[in-house]
């Protein structure tokens, strides 16, 4: 299976030159960036507003964690993949089925974080 094309993803991450990396994973994968979110309350706000069939979601945005991120997107039954520097030893347990993918991350390692997302547990 591969990524599905025209797939609209919400990118949550706080250093630009790492979100333009995703970006064009993204887009070189077939996603379209619908929109991105450098802090928690930014990201929050965007969950309500940006359509998105998926979310990346860095772990750490400035020293504050993305789980209530996490929880918004959860809450509207949208699946996400978390992207931590920190393993999943970093990542509490309610988030620990969802794919976890290691920063730094190449192209085929994001690939499949997405279909798995879209996997069945």
């Amino acid at each position: 299976m591969t990524t599905p094309s025209g797939l609209r993803v919400f990118v949550v991450e706080d250093e630009e030159l790492v979100l333009m990396m995703i970006e064009t994973m993204l887009e070189e994968l077939g996603c379209i960036v619908t929109g991105s979110a450098k802090s928690v309350p930014v990201a929050l706000s965007a969950v309500e507003t940006v359509p998105f069939d998926l979310a990346l979601l860095d772990v750490n945005l400035e020293g504050v964690k993305v789980f209530p991120v996490a929880e918004a997107i959860a809450e509207k039954g949208l699946p996400f993949i978390i992207s931590s520097g920190y393993g999943r030893e970093g990542v509490p347990d309610a988030f620990r089925h969802v794919p976890i993918i290691p920063k730094p991350f190449r192209l085929e390692e994001l690939d499949e974080a997405i279909r798995q997302a879209f996997t069945p547990a």
